[in-house]
């Protein structure tokens, strides 16, 4: 029998492989949930989480967006990766809109997964415009609050 995987980490991979699924192999959002739902065992707390994440990286993917666009320099929002964009998009909604998971943790971890998962410069580039967020946090959540 497979060892269920228990880490958060494999948690959020498994979201940013059902956003990219949505993305560009335009699945449905609810078909891409329960493909990459039934593709390991993990423990129901972990299901739990992968279900709120990707729920609530859809539902605020606009949001999340409009703020990686107010971060870019001199770069157009076009140009940026679709892995490092839906990687920004799911820790941007993790950082904002779950509450039991400090925001250095979330931004450590998107680093880590892209380095793992996309280009060279991927990390430093998800650090930079995660690190411009968190700055601003106490800021950004009085405009997410009203």
């Amino acid at each position: 029998m497979p060892k269920a995987k228990h880490t958060r980490r494999s948690a959020r991979e498994t979201v940013l492989q059902a956003l990219y699924a949505v993305e560009v192999g335009q699945e449905h959002e609810a078909k891409a949930l329960k493909d990459i739902l039934g593709r390991e065992k993990r423990d129901e707390e972990i299901n739990e989480f992968i279900v709120e994440l990707f729920e609530i990286s859809l539902k605020n993917r606009d949001w999340c967006e409009n703020e990686i666009k107010s971060r870019l320099n001199n770069w157009e929002f076009e140009r940026v990766a679709v892995l490092d964009r839906l990687l920004l998009i799911l820790a941007i909604s993790e950082i904002f809109f779950i509450d039991n998971i400090p925001p250095k943790v979330s931004i450590a971890e998107a680093i880590e997964i892209a380095k793992q998962f996309s280009t060279e410069e991927s990390s430093a580039f998800v650090n930079g415009v995660l690190d411009n967020i968190y700055k601003s946090l106490p800021k950004v959540n009085e405009v997410v609050s009203s």
